[in-house]
């Protein structure tokens, strides 16, 4: 089976290179296209037998499954410039999540799927988010779930949840990439930890925290009781955080859904929906 990957930004990189690490496909079934050759060069002066092609027709027409892996506001044009290379018998499928599969079906013939993956994948863990067109083939279904099983726990998911479950599996390594950063900068600046020192305990407090949680030694809740002895240190720590993170999360949600719908509404109009 010949995949195609239309964008080689963070995203459509990122999913390339766990694809073949997760040896999900080969390399020499895969084209890329970028609008800046360079950027899809790359992966090919890593993986050799990648194909780089000079056009998005040429990727339509040389392969079965494409993800599309472009900003969301120029799916539209793209589609629309390209519709007629598109096949009954192929796969399209959206990573992002403003981009419904059934705005994709109004275009092209094929199976439409929105994936949304994390940059998690890329070391062979975390989850993808399926969303099936209406007219998705059952046997582009299992292809799918059985590709990505090999860089992920796929996790199909209501349309009305797609925002919230992509802050979580998408966002989330971002804002606690962040989160650590800000906790990594107040240890350095508080105490007389250095950087370095700091930087090498938290990773591998994270690393850590993630095998408890992936060995199903302790829930979270079950965790914070274990390490939280009463009117200890840790106990302390935490009523800071309580006081000071109260609607933190709240307010997070609320500013991408925000920024989620307006996406929505501007691109809707351009499916003319």
């Amino acid at each position: 089976m010949k995949v195609g990957i239309i964008g080689t930004g963070n995203m459509g990189t990122i999913l390339s290179e766990a694809l073949i690490t997760g040896r999900a496909i080969s390399p020499s079934d895969l084209i890329l296209v970028n609008r800046t050759i360079s950027k899809a060069m790359k992966l090919k002066d890593k993986y050799n037998d990648i194909s780089v092609a000079s056009s998005i027709k040429e990727v339509i027409l040389g392969t079965d499954l494409m993800f599309l892996c472009v900003k969301p506001k120029d799916f539209y044009s793209l589609l629309e410039e390209n519709k007629e290379y598109f096949k009954n018998n192929q796969c399209l499928v959206s990573i992002t999540s403003p981009i419904k599969p059934q705005w994709l079906e109004k275009i092209v013939p094929c199976s439409c799927v929105r994936i949304i993956p994390s940059i998690t994948n890329r070391a062979l863990s975390g989850a993808t988010l399926f969303s099936f067109g209406e007219q998705c083939k059952d046997d582009w279904k299992k292809t799918l779930i059985t590709m990505l099983s090999n860089v992920s726990e796929p996790v199909i998911i209501d349309d009305e949840i797609t925002r919230v479950s992509s802050d979580i599996v998408s966002c989330g390594p971002a804002f606690y990439s962040y989160i650590t950063r800000k906790f990594i900068e107040a240890a350095v600046t508080e105490t007389a930890i250095d950087e370095k020192t700091a930087v090498k305990l938290f990773e591998q407090m994270l690393i850590g925290l993630g095998d408890i949680l992936k060995k199903g030694y302790y829930s979270l809740p079950e965790l914070e009781e274990k390490v939280t002895v009463k009117g200890g240190i840790t106990g302390e720590g935490i009523s800071v955080l309580e006081k000071n993170l109260e609607g933190v999360f709240e307010k997070v949600f609320y500013a991408t859904h925000q920024k989620y719908f307006t996406e929505m509404v501007e691109i809707e109009n351009d499916f003319h929906t």
